[in-house]
């Protein structure tokens, strides 16, 4: 489906203002729907959850249970934004005063505050980690590599070496913060061990390995949670001297950016104020309650807060990763026009698309050894992505969803473009409709696709739950005022009720994706 989205045709002007409209009004009326029903349940969701005092709009809580942005939120006032500002202002002066030595200046300053951050100890297991990769990585094999690299990655997931690492901090949050950059680091080490393996001497002897595997580990701005960036592409840009790099950022363009970075903060911020959609998706109860537009609204409002999410704490590191000359990975394209799995994958995270593209997908053959590869190469690399998250079971079904759905994707648009369909489709379906059915079609995928996404937020019970509330049954009217007192006892279907417009809706969502797409701005 996709290979068709660069001849698709345009459509009348009025149609697609008509996509924007309904699409932009179904958000908005679906997030109203969802902050009355968190108003409504205001005080159980507090007795249950503990909400806190609100400190943006007058009068409102705040949602706190996200763990990822309550987590990065703490540490960003405790000590994150000073010491990202603190590697700027290092990096600056030592671009500008020892330019030959910059590289070194920020591999000092990384390793300093990674030592305050995790420790001793801590600084002791990612040194540790790195010293084995690079200790393996001399041997040049692919496959001890990753073995070394699997093994290092599952002592995260050991309960006895969990416990001693907790046994060094006072809180559970400085433990998260070793687990997910120790985490993070592993893909740097599998970037670094599989390139030279590739190219044994790219980065030198053993003294410039040790340098370059270093300064590219404890680069402070990707350090906890990323962008991922190749060792290859890293070496490669820090490598370039300061006076000859293309034209620098302008001081306006740095205001502009930090001012997006904000207006992305406040929105999220905005969200989880008037809307308690992590505290509900918890509760299963509140979940079978949902009226149907605010349970559209819980759907959307999940996807679009780790969207936005995902812009600050992307967007804040790769703004100063852009000041010292790298090229980060673009940032996520917003998730309300993404219609396919293989567009999720390509254009949200797409520092490990390329990771994962670069490191399993392509040395396992990928689509140039048949389909059996092609199917055995996407399974491993969404079987590893599983892993690195964790392994749970809901990301297990997560993992599995994602594969087949990229799997279906690939099938259906081979189908349709093969010699005996195409040109049938091309002589019988004006262009306009036929782009009418591809949008048509990926409603479908994107309705499986919003689904494994919130899998992945919440867990089996929310996407259980989603399936049987859109594609089962919808819950008795009467639940909606008193969940204990219910009288009625005939349900109605939820395909015949919530599925069409759900759809519909989605199909205008598709319609936006491509036009993005086809006229990008």
């Amino acid at each position: 489906m996709a290979k068709q989205s660069s001849t698709l045709a345009a459509l009348p002007r009025a149609e697609v203002c008509a996509y924007w409209v309904l699409s932009f009004g179904s958000h908005l009326y679906s997030f109203y729907q969802l902050h009355i029903f968190s108003k409504e349940h205001e005080a159980g969701l507090e007795r249950q959850f503990q909400l806190e005092k609100g400190f943006l709009i007058w009068g409102h809580k705040k949602d706190p249970t996200d763990f990822e942005w309550s987590f990065w939120s703490h540490w960003a006032r405790k000590s994150l934004l000073w010491t990202l500002l603190g590697h700027a202002v290092v990096s600056r002066l030592a671009s500008f005063f020892i330019p030959k030595f910059r590289v070194t200046a920020q591999l000092a300053y990384g390793l300093l505050v990674a030592c305050c951050a995790v420790g001793i100890k801590g600084l002791g297991v990612v040194l540790g980690h790195l010293g084995l990769s690079l200790a393996v990585a001399q041997l040049c094999n692919p496959a001890l590599s990753w073995s070394c690299a699997l093994l290092l990655l599952s002592t995260l997931h050991i309960p006895p070496l969990q416990e001693i690492q907790r046994s060094w901090y006072q809180t559970e949050e400085e433990y998260y913060l070793l687990l997910f950059s120790v985490a993070v680091c592993g893909l740097r080490f599998i970037s670094f061990s599989l390139e030279h393996c590739w190219r044994p001497l790219e980065a030198g002897g053993l003294q410039q390995q040790v340098y370059w595997l270093t300064a590219y580990s404890f680069y402070h701005p990707l350090f906890f949670n990323g962008p991922i960036l190749t060792f290859k592409d890293f070496l490669q840009q820090m490598q370039v001297p300061v006076k000859d790099r293309g034209a620098r950022i302008t001081f306006l363009s740095l205001l502009a950016n930090t001012g997006r970075i904000c207006v992305w903060w406040l929105i999220a911020e905005y969200m989880i104020h008037l809307m308690y959609m992590h505290t509900i998706q918890a509760n299963e109860t509140y979940l079978e309650i949902l009226p149907p537009w605010a349970l559209g609204g819980l759907a959307l409002a999940l996807v679009q807060f780790f969207y936005v999410k995902y812009l600050v704490l992307f967007g804040v590191p790769s703004l100063l990763a852009g000041l010292d000359g790298l090229a980060p990975p673009k940032l996520p394209r917003c998730v309300s026009i993404m219609h396919s799995f293989t567009g999720m994958w390509r254009h949200f995270d797409v520092g490990l698309y390329h990771w994962l593209i670069r490191y399993i997908y392509i040395p396992l053959g990928g689509s140039h050894h048949g389909l059996l590869w092609k199917m055995l190469s996407t399974a491993l690399a969404f079987g590893f992505v599983c892993f690195w998250h964790g392994g749970h079971d809901y990301l297990q079904y997560w993992a599995l969803m994602n594969w087949v759905g990229v799997l279906v994707e690939n099938g259906v648009t081979i189908l349709i473009s093969s010699p005996l369909v195409y040109p049938s489709i091309e002589r019988c379906i004006s262009p306009a409709m036929r782009r009418r059915c591809l949008a048509l079609i990926s409603a479908f995928s994107t309705a499986m696709l919003i689904l494994s996404n919130l899998i992945f937020l919440g867990g089996n019970h929310v996407g259980r739950i989603m399936w049987k509330r859109v594609f089962i049954q919808v819950c008795c009217p009467h639940l909606l005022q008193d969940v204990h007192r219910c009288s009625c006892t005939q349900e109605s279907k939820g395909w015949c009720t919530v599925a069409p417009p759900m759809l519909a809706f989605l199909y205008c969502f598709a319609q936006i994706g491509l036009e993005w797409e086809h006229n990008p701005p």
